[in-house]
Parts: structure tokens; C-alpha cells; sequence
């Protein structure tokens, strides 16, 4: 199993949630954060203004479990669905691996208990 931690524009959330819904997803976790471009990423600025400022930007914070057989489907999905064709700034998707998953309710665990 792996773990999808997507970082989008929040305006691609529904978009996205249908993508994944498409493909398989049956839970997902959102939350509304904020984000800073690296320093040589953000908009240019005068000299005079260049010292530690950085302007936060909306996010959402989307966390998905996925099974292996449907990783590269679901990935590709997302990625699809957050593109807004815009200059950047479309996200990021990271894939880190999950032990085990435990269902509290019922105390099933792996797969089943997603």
C-alpha cells in the first residue's frame, strides 16, 4: 500500500476528487493549508524588497491510500485533473509506503480495512 499526499490549487478540489472517485478511491483526507514557493521561485522583486518576505498561498492537502495494483492509475488520474495550464504552482504529488492500516471499528487490518 502506499500513501498519496497531494498539494493542490484549491480550486482543482473537485476535479481531483472526481478523478479519484473514478478511479477507485473510496476515502480521502483534505485539509486546507498554505504554502511557500522557494525563494528563487517566487515573483520577482524589486531589490529593495528582496530580504525574508514571502507571501503564503492557499493550498489543499489531499491524503489517499492507495493499493499497489492502482498506484500508477490513480497517480495519473490526479496529476490530469490538478493541471489548470496556468505559468506553475499546479502541485505536488508524494508517494511514501504504509506498513498497515487498521479499521478501529471492526479491527481489520491491510487492505481490507481501507
Amino acid at each position: 500500500m502506499k500513501k498519496l499526499d497531494l498539494i493542490i490549487r484549491p480550486h482543482k478540489l473537485d476535479d481531483i476528487r472526481d478523478s479519484l472517485t473514478a478511479a477507485g478511491i473510496r476515502g480521502i483526507t483534505v485539509s486546507e493549508v498554505q504554502g511557500v514557493r522557494s525563494a528563487e521561485r517566487q515573483r520577482p522583486r524589486p531589490t529593495w524588497a528582496a530580504s525574508t518576505r514571502f507571501s503564503f498561498l492557499p493550498k489543499v492537502h489531499l491524503e489517499v491510500i492507495v493499493e499497489d495494483a492502482k498506484l500508477e492509475q490513480v497517480i495519473a488520474a490526479a496529476s490530469e485533473a490538478a493541471v489548470d495550464g496556468s505559468d506553475s504552482g499546479d502541485g505536488k504529488i508524494m508517494v511514501s509506503d504504509v506498513v498497515d492500516v487498521m479499521r478501529i471499528r471492526t479491527g481489520e487490518t491491510g487492505e481490507s480495512a481501507m
